[in-house]
């Protein structure tokens, strides 16, 4: 009797290896032009050179931790490539909406930009590392924390890179603020999401 071929988990069932991926291609290549294509005003003064080295290697550091904790303690597991395209998807729309001058263009993009990310990101974030975090209450306010956390980080970084040395420096206090609170309620969010998607699936991973 012929045996019938092992279909990969990522075939079978969640999302493929090549969603992932392909953002971190799109947010490289956008990231590039950015970078080295000369006379484009919207690209300038905002530090792109940064994020060309930053953005990737942000986008892979939960990918990277999960295979150096989780897979050598379950090598059988499914990477959450659904989780990780979370994670790494607000680094395209950001990455997109300079590219589209959407910043510049749009009064509330970047308002709705600071909030629908970190749904994004805590969101994924939380179906990564929520997976042993019980009673689901701690799960939410923990995943809640983080996204402060990260929002702070954030808020920090982009005073570092550009705005202390920029024109936006007059309006930064007010801005930082803003996009504080709004990164602190789309992380609220991702971590209602995360519980959902565990009661509704009664697991802490996504694929």
């Amino acid at each position: 009797m012929t045996e019938t071929p092992t279909i990969p988990s990522t075939s079978r069932r969640g999302v493929p290896v090549w969603v992932p991926a392909g953002i971190i291609v799109l947010t490289v290549v956008q990231l590039a032009v950015a970078e080295w294509v000369p006379g484009i005003d919207r690209f300038a003064d905002k530090a792109f050179g940064a994020r060309l080295v930053a953005y990737p290697l942000l986008m892979l550091l939960v990918p990277a931790l999960w295979w150096l904790v989780v897979r050598r303690r379950r090598p059988a597991a499914d990477p959450p490539y659904g989780a990780f395209s979370l994670v790494m998807l607000g680094f395209l729309v950001d990455v997109t909406g300079n590219s589209l001058d959407l910043y510049d263009s749009v009064v509330w993009w970047d308002d709705l930009n600071h909030f629908v990310n970190w749904v994004f990101l805590l969101f994924g974030l939380g179906l990564v590392i929520g997976r042993a975090v019980e009673p689901t209450w701690a799960l939410v306010v923990m995943v809640a924390g983080l996204g402060a956390v990260l929002a702070i980080g954030w808020e920090v970084g982009e005073w570092w890179t550009f705005i202390r040395h920029g024109t936006e420096l007059d309006t930064a206090y007010e801005d930082t603020l803003g996009d504080e609170v709004l990164g602190t309620l789309g992380g609220t969010v991702g971590a209602g999401l995360v519980a959902w998607w565990r009661a509704r699936t009664g697991s802490g991973a996504g694929d």
